[in-house]
């Protein structure tokens, strides 16, 4: 074979096995498209794109675009979610509303205002649909229970010990008070058991059913039907083996329905013309009625956990103010009525006029400074056998100060900061605001009670008759209360735990950086 032949022999075999190269390099590295041509397939809307195509070489992830406001006024129906998707659910949508995370672009700060993507009537309709929506309940706050259940036996205890001598003189049978306790006390633990079963957003429907139903109750204790005790007309007679008390019902369907009427009403809480003027009206004609039953205690009770609720739902704090102003200026009117101007003259010196205008007061602190540190013992008091009056109703701290002493008092206070610290808990994690409204409600009314019988006891409030929650002898206080207490142990089974504690120091030092940012 001749030289040339031989050179173009070589260089025909060398082009065919660098084209195999090339065609097993091809091959060997599959072809790759790009990622926004994927996105651009997926969407239809996107087809006049340019894309480029990379064949031969490794695609890398492009880089997402921030998204920006645009330099134009944006049409109310074109408004979205901050940060959502602009093909987001009507679910998404619904949550922004729910959480405030709805912005606009109409202040120094896109993130500081909320947009309004759905009408009223649409929020309203997607609230029922919610509230109808069953849900998974969990485990009820067993320290709420446990609680409860303390003070209940610590109140039949005390029932028997402090009404024994009374019960004695006057029926024959030392355990007739605690018989009728008892009675009561059976009757409330199945209505807590079953407010604790019913899903609390339920008792939504029925709040203004029940002010319909607590109103016409509030008028007709005023009339003849109603019957007076101790300067107070407060009770419905029914025979003479049963008597009920309207204004302990009016607590907790005021409660009820004012969560509702609250959760309603949304941001439009801290406007004057439909926040504060029909709130003020609607809890001044209740308290009217309740004052007009000569009974300070339930009027302050109602009054003080109508506020902490309605200075919950977020209300204006100057319009709140002179709202508080005003109230107290009513109430001191109120005050200085001749039998109420009589209890104020005594609260300044108790030590005066103990025989007559002072005599359940002194004989409340003679009780309690005989106890002394351990107390006279169980069923030892002397107080109760005729010095105090109705020992074993409002002034049963004093008994439970003279028998178990500065422990027993001391026990009794720390049970109700417990509960106190338990409902307001259940408030702060509650997942809806009807639900944190009603837990607030219902956790200051029971504290409040407590504080004012306590401290009517101890000389440190003017003294008001007002029962000691789930301790003190009463029918109509005690089912009432355990009802209370069902819807509050029903919403602990709809909390939802925080990922942190409330006091680590991982979150207190993101509210550090939150608030200097």
């Amino acid at each position: 074979m001749s030289r040339e032949k031989w050179n173009q022999y070589d260089q025909s075999g060398r082009e065919q096995s660098e084209q195999g190269v090339r065609r097993r390099r091809v091959q060997s590295t599959p072809l790759r498209r790009s990622p926004a041509l994927d996105a651009v397939e997926r969407d239809a809307t996107y087809t006049a794109r340019r894309v480029n195509y990379a064949a031969e070489d490794t695609v890398a992830r492009p880089p997402i675009a921030r998204k920006r406001l645009p330099s134009r006024a944006v049409p109310q129906e074109q408004k979205t979610v901050w940060g959502a998707p602009s093909r987001g659910s009507a679910r998404s949508a619904q949550r922004g509303v729910a959480d405030g995370r709805l912005r606009t672009r109409g202040s120094t700060n896109p993130r500081a205002e909320a947009v309004k993507v759905i009408s009223d009537d649409e929020e309203r309709k997607l609230a029922d649909l919610e509230m109808s929506l069953p849900r998974v309940a969990g485990k009820i706050d067993p320290w709420l229970l446990i609680i409860v259940m303390a003070l209940l036996c610590v109140g039949l205890v005390m029932v028997y010990s402090a009404s024994s001598f009374i019960s004695a003189r006057i029926y024959g049978d030392a355990s007739y008070f605690f018989q009728k306790q008892l009675l009561w006390t059976v009757i409330g633990i199945p209505v807590m058991l079953i407010t604790m079963r019913i899903d609390y957003r339920q008792w939504r429907r029925f709040s203004l059913a029940g002010m319909l139903v607590v109103f016409p109750l509030l008028i007709l204790v005023l009339t003849p039907l109603g019957s007076s005790a101790y300067g107070a007309s407060r009770w419905l007679g029914f025979g003479s083996f049963f008597s009920f008390q309207p204004s302990e019902l009016a607590k907790l369907v005021l409660a009820l329905y004012i969560a509702d009427w609250l959760a309603r009403k949304g941001r439009k809480v801290g406007t004057f013309l439909y926040g504060l003027a029909p709130f003020i009206i609607f809890i001044g004609v209740i308290l009217g009625l309740v004052l007009l039953e000569n009974d300070m205690g339930t009027t302050m009770i109602i009054a003080g956990f109508a506020t902490a609720m309605f200075f919950t739902a977020g209300a204006n704090i100057v319009q709140f103010g002179l709202a508080m102003a005003c109230g107290g200026l009513v109430l001191l009117t109120q005050a200085f009525k001749p039998y109420r101007y009589a209890r104020l003259v005594g609260f300044m010196d108790p030590f005066k006029h103990v025989t007559t205008l002072n005599l359940q007061l002194y004989q409340s602190l003679l009780a309690l400074g005989s106890g002394g540190l351990v107390g006279v013992g169980l069923g030892a008091s002397r107080q109760k056998t005729g010095y105090l009056p109705v020992p074993y109703t409002d002034s049963i701290f004093a008994i439970i100060g003279e028998e178990l002493g500065l422990i027993g008092c001391t026990l009794i206070v720390v049970l109700f900061l417990f509960l106190a610290f338990r409902g307001f808990r259940l408030a702060r994690r509650t997942q809806d605001v009807y639900g944190a409204l009603l837990a607030t409600g219902i956790t200051t009314w029971l504290v409040l009670q407590a504080v004012i019988n306590i401290g009517a006891s101890t000389g440190s409030i003017p003294y008001t008759g007002v029962p000691l929650p789930f301790i003190s002898f009463g029918g109509s206080s005690l089912v009432i209360s355990m009802a209370a207490v069902g819807v509050l142990l029903n919403i602990s089974r709809y909390i939802q735990e925080p990922e942190t504690p409330a006091l680590s120091r991982k979150s207190v030092t993101m509210a550090f950086k939150h608030n200097d940012a």
